[in-house]
């Protein structure tokens, strides 16, 4: 199979600090993942003053202000990103970002973003859609809260005759229960799509991302974060760099398991075999003549010989020779 795209998703877990955004780069790095991923966006271009949070982000932060002021003071400016960018390729790691307004999307166009990433929120906003249409760029768009048909009418304004897009198979659910990360939608969508498919994976743990690339998943995203008990909404369906690391390397032995797919014994179980099949020998003393049944045959461990396959067609047949019990069988 080809390499799993892995994408640390940093997310907001920055909280508002760029200092703590370059700790992220810097433990996504280390982890191994291919690139990290932020979200960019203008407060006020996003969310209404009065929008109220999402049931998760009440749970993880309180409810003591909006969204909206939530959300702004998690920002970070354009200039912040030129620098993250920079950090990004002073590190070796592909930079991504989530833009969540059309200017936004400029922003990271005119700075070199190599690949769209669309979050599931703007799945259905047609200007959005229409400008990201332009970019005449790879797209990873994430279908979180989304039907087949909302999808569809996604993937098609998105001209992927043009963008080469890959879906990422999302429940958009901080942290998603086990029981809904629904990983067989991995085929439906690849079934119904006919494009990549990969997985943005909010699930507690790092099995189910690692299940979903053995299911084919081309791009397992996941939240880092440097610090599960740190405020703010992402952090506690995040993993630790330690644990983002064991997930990468989880994967990246999976990729290694899967192999060609092709059912040939591998060199190793060519020597095994002489140790571990079973091949005809005597059953009991046997003079030459006599004909054969099933009670002089009988099949062990003796290196190579005749294979117990070939019993039916030594019955009634003569023995070549004489035979002591236990001795090896010979055409």
């Amino acid at each position: 199979m080809n390499k799993v795209m892995v994408i640390a998703e940093a997310g907001v877990n920055h909280n508002g600090d760029i200092k703590i955004a370059k700790q992220l780069i810097d433990a996504a790095s280390a982890a191994g993942a291919d690139a990290v991923k932020f979200q960019t966006y203008q407060t006020n271009l996003l969310a209404a003053i009065d929008v109220k949070k999402a049931d998760y982000q009440i749970r993880n932060t309180g409810s003591t202000h909006s969204q909206y002021e939530m959300l702004k003071e998690l920002e970070l400016s354009y200039e912040d990103f030129e620098n993250l960018y920079d950090y990004c390729a002073y590190r070796n790691i592909m930079f991504l970002s989530s833009p969540f307004d059309e200017e936004s999307m400029e922003f990271l166009d005119q700075l070199g973003m190599e690949i769209l990433k669309i979050p599931s929120g703007e799945i259905t906003n047609y200007t959005y859609l229409l400008k990201a249409s332009s970019q005449n760029k790879p797209i990873l768009l994430s279908t979180g809260m989304s039907t087949l048909d909302e999808i569809k009418d996604a993937v098609n304004l998105l001209d992927p005759g043009r963008n080469p897009i890959t879906l990422l198979h999302c429940v958009s659910n901080y942290p998603t229960p086990a029981e809904e990360a629904n990983l067989n939608a991995i085929k439906k969508l690849r079934e119904t799509f006919l494009v990549p498919v990969g997985y943005s994976d909010h699930t507690a743990g790092i099995e189910i991302p690692i299940a979903a690339a053995a299911l084919g998943a081309c791009v397992i995203e996941k939240h880092m974060t440097l610090d599960k008990t740190m405020p703010g909404p992402d952090h506690r369906a995040s993993l630790e760099p330690d644990e983002f690391k064991q997930m990468t390397d989880g994967i990246r032995i999976m990729e290694q398991a899967m192999g060609d797919g092709s059912k040939i014994p591998s060199k190793e179980e060519l020597k095994n075999r002489e140790s571990v099949r079973k091949y005809l020998v005597a059953a009991k003393d046997m003079n030459k003549g006599e004909v054969l049944t099933q009670s002089h045959l009988c099949a062990k461990r003796c290196g190579f010989g005749i294979s117990p396959m070939k019993i039916p067609e030594l019955l009634g047949t003569t023995a070549n020779r004489d035979y002591k019990e236990n001795e090896r069988m010979k055409l």
